[in-house]
């Protein structure tokens, strides 16, 4: 039996692309499709999201709702793979240009609600035939923009008295939760008792992430330690209770990297390629990045390679609180990303002070994401938290040792280089136990030791790049989990 399933979210890599997310979503409805499922995803219809599909078809007119008049749903393809892509047409909530949830001030657009109300609600309707020739019966919504899809359906089971489809709702990261003024409840179209603790209602507000966490059949998070830290109070975000009592339906399912994407032997993005027993290319991807940054042409020293939100979150505080051991010791760093300007500003003042050790540029670029992950000998991921984590499965497929503090999904994914794992065979990176500037700079200290014994050091390093963390082995359990549900 085939089973067909429905991803809903608000972005879609190469689409469109904010973060994490968009690659998931490009990433597992493809590996679902190998695996035998028919799966398709539906997104709000963006500019760059009409503009990047192919064959777009009208499927169904959906008139005026939240708001929006002349609303439709349209059905194309990606290009790439030939992925099926639905695409809600309404001019007035998604023809904005730029990023798809601030203005242009970096505020969040006031009708926020409604534009994500309104993918939740399609969702809901493409499971009871919008689309007279298909109808899924898993809708697997992602983050709070698709949280009201499960909420929606269980409206309609309760109409209709049975339900249309399964739902599962992923956290991609529980920290961003859309919360919106109770105030606007009134617009969703929802039962009003769904504005109730056991259900919308988040401290007096509505949150549509506790929406996916209440009304989905099953939740899932984008690692196995994550799922254990989302249900504690100190990483619960005030949703510990609800997930604690959920914790039978919530698993967490590894993301899986995109090897046609990110792979050192292929990478048409970086200056040479090289394999884990042939190591020259990424030589020459040094040089390059070097070059690229204005950095001392010191092949011998040791250089680190961030790329992220520059913000606490992200531990960049700390990183720059131990920069001074990294340049006391010879080493460089390249720092790549935006976000905010106390710390944008404290990385590009030691970029003045030390040119030819640190550089700094702030921005986001596919390209120069890949030279960075290839040129670079280690890659710091100092997160706070992280829910899975992608840069540091990027890292170790490029033989850049991560870095990284022990927490959600970077606890999962990487082994530290201490001696008893080197000698078993086992090491893959830098892992730092507790969140505070001494344990980082006790981490970067092992990596300069390591990297002063040669032989060690490459076998590290060709350790990393045979990990394999693809998306086969989580679609299988995503698959199951759909078959359990159907």
């Amino acid at each position: 039996m085939t089973i067909r399933a429905l991803h809903v979210a608000s972005e879609l890599y190469p689409l469109l692309k904010t973060g994490g997310l968009a690659d998931v979503v490009g990433a597992l409805p493809p590996a679902l499709i190998e695996l035998g499922a028919d799966a398709r995803v539906l997104l709000p219809g963006f500019p760059a999201v009409v503009a990047g599909l192919s064959d777009l078809q009208p499927v169904a007119r959906i008139g005026d709702r939240f708001g929006a008049s002349n609303v439709s749903l349209a059905r194309g393809t990606l290009p790439a793979n030939g992925l099926v892509v639905y695409v809600i047409r309404a001019e007035t909530l998604y023809d904005r240009g730029g990023n798809p949830y601030l203005d242009a001030e970096h505020v969040p657009y006031g009708d926020n609600a409604q534009r994500f109300a309104m993918l939740g609600w399609t969702a809901a309707q493409i499971a009871q035939h919008l689309d007279p020739t298909w109808a899924p019966q898993i809708v697997h919504a992602h983050d709070w923009h698709a949280g009201l899809a499960s909420a929606y359906l269980k409206a309609a089971e309760r109409e209709h008295g049975k339900p249309a489809a399964r739902t599962i709702f992923t956290v991609h990261n529980l920290a961003y939760q859309g919360v919106f003024p109770s105030h606007q409840f009134g617009q969703l179209g929802l039962p009003a008792d769904f504005f109730h603790m056991s259900g919308v209602e988040f401290y007096g507000q509505m949150s549509f992430l506790k929406a996916g966490l209440f009304y989905s059949d099953r939740i899932t998070t984008v690692s196995p330690t994550y799922a254990r830290e989302i249900q504690t109070l100190a990483q619960g975000g005030g949703l510990d209770g609800l997930l604690s009592q959920r914790s039978h339906d919530l698993s967490g399912i590894l993301n899986g990297v995109d090897y046609t994407v990110w792979q050192p032997t292929t990478d048409s993005l970086i200056a040479a390629h090289y394999t884990d027993t042939r190591l020259a290319g990424k030589r020459a991807c040094k040089t390059a990045l070097q070059e690229r940054f204005h950095l001392a042409q010191k092949s011998d020293a040791l250089l680190f390679g961030v790329v992220s939100r520059l913000t606490e979150q992200k531990g960049l505080d700390l990183l720059l609180a131990a920069l001074p051991e990294i340049i006391k010791r010879g080493g460089q760093l390249v720092v790549f990303g935006t976000g905010d300007p106390a710390l944008e500003n404290g990385l590009q003042l030691v970029a003045q002070a030390h040119p030819e050790s640190v550089a700094v540029e702030l921005g986001f670029d596919e390209t120069l994401a890949h030279q960075i992950v290839a040129g670079s000998d280690v890659i710091a991921v100092p997160s706070r938290f992280e829910p899975c984590g992608l840069t540091q499965l990027y890292a170790l497929a490029y033989g850049s040792l991560p870095l990284v503090h022990r927490v959600g999904g970077l606890a999962d994914t990487v082994v530290d280089a201490s001696l008893e794992n080197i000698a078993d065979d086992l090491a893959t990176g830098f892992v730092f136990e507790r969140f505070e500037p001494e344990a980082l700079t006790a981490a970067i200290r092992r990596a300069f030791a390591l990297y002063a014994r040669r032989t060690d050091w490459k076998a590290t390093q060709r350790r990393a790049m045979r990990q394999d963390f693809g998306w086969g082995a989580s679609a299988e359990r995503y698959l199951a989990l759909y078959r359990e549900l159907v």
